[in-house]
């Protein structure tokens, strides 16, 4: 159990409900006793523990315990529902809390005999259970809606500070592109020829950043030329890796036309040479897939390194998958998967 968190529902948010419970049995066991002249009667004490459970504190404390499961099937194991659905599942389960809060209230006040209405008083016994139901279940509804809408304000705060960190990063990379080409060129007419390698690295390379470049002018590429990149980016780890790395593409050729978001796959790359095969030294596989499922895009890429126990976890070992995770949300409104692979290794996996 997570500290503060009882079957997923916050301590504190219990101890509110509590007495919220609480302040109504008050007033309810202040208004039967006023309504018969308790407060003349010395003998009859307000504030006695017994006068408390007798005048509305045992019926209140049921509505308490019967609520909070309820309230965890709602909103907690249906949390995923429409709003339609929830509502649905409210009013079934109304008249079972009604039943059970009165019958469960009936044996008890007979077991510690305080008495209960009787023949068509009993009627109350159902009428204030039904009202409480729908008030309370018509706070939760909102507390729920607020939280909600604050979670997606963090959220849209966040991605703001993404996107404000891609744009100036963007604005960087094109201050006189030029320059690094021009670069890169000097480099490559000084190698000598017989370097052919090291020509086509710088080669490469050049590439690479040119692709970048536009990844920060273009919101989707075609699937071709973010795989041509990976496999530049691939060529190029392979010059330090040599034949301990290897490297396997399956996509389907009709499948290659289609639109993506670029710089969307080499991130997830980099943490598998990165972190999954960099210190193996027989090296290992990647693979990457991509198909067409449900008319969605499926991409899964996975190696043979050494994996990860908590998955969670890789998402803080550098700002690559985190902006990946955060730009497949904002854009398509999907996740990184995280898994483990077969027979040993990771593999994540989204689909657009």
């Amino acid at each position: 159990m997570k500290k503060g968190i009882l079957w997923g529902i916050k301590i504190r948010e219990l101890l509110f409900l509590m007495l919220f419970y609480f302040f109504f049995a008050f007033f309810y066991c202040l208004t039967l006793w006023l309504n018969r002249a308790g407060y003349k009667n010395p003998d009859d004490e307000l504030f006695s523990v017994q006068n408390f459970l007798r005048n509305g504190g045992t019926q209140y404390f049921l509505f308490f315990v019967f609520t909070v499961p309820i309230w965890w099937l709602v909103f907690k194991r249906f949390a995923h529902l429409s709003i339609f659905v929830k509502l649905s599942i409210n009013l079934v389960m109304l008249p079972l809390f009604v039943v059970c809060t009165q019958q469960v209230y009936y044996y008890l006040s007979e077991l510690w005999g305080f008495g209960h209405l009787v023949g068509t008083g009993r009627v109350w016994d159902l009428y204030i259970p039904t009202l409480f139901y729908l008030i309370q279940f018509g706070f939760f509804h909102a507390y729920e809606y607020f939280k909600e809408n604050q979670r997606k304000l963090i959220l849209e705060g966040e991605l703001r500070q993404v996107a404000l960190k891609s744009e100036l990063a963007a604005i960087k990379a094109q201050l006189n592109p030029h320059f690094l080409y021009n670069v890169f060129n000097t480099i490559n007419a000084s190698v000598p020829p017989e370097q052919e390698q090291t020509r086509q690295m710088i080669g490469q390379l050049s590439d690479l950043f040119r692709y970048q470049l536009r990844a920060t002018q273009t919101e989707l590429v075609p699937l071709e030329e973010e795989l041509s990149f990976v496999q530049k980016y691939l060529e190029l780890e392979k010059a330090r890796f040599e034949e301990r790395l290897k490297i396997t593409i399956d996509v389907a050729p009709e499948l290659r036309q289609e639109q993506v978001p670029p710089m969307l796959l080499q991130p997830i790359v980099e943490n598998s040479v990165k972190h999954g095969l960099a210190s193996l030294i027989e090296g290992g596989t990647i693979t990457i897939q991509i198909k067409k499922v449900a008319d969605k895009l499926r991409f899964e890429i996975s190696d043979t390194g050494v994996g990860v126990k908590d998955k969670k976890a890789i998402f803080d070992k550098g700002v690559g998958l985190t902006n990946t995770k955060l730009r497949l949300h904002k854009m398509y409104q999907t996740h990184l998967e995280v898994y483990d692979n077969e027979p040993r290794g990771l593999k994540i996996a989204f689909s657009i």
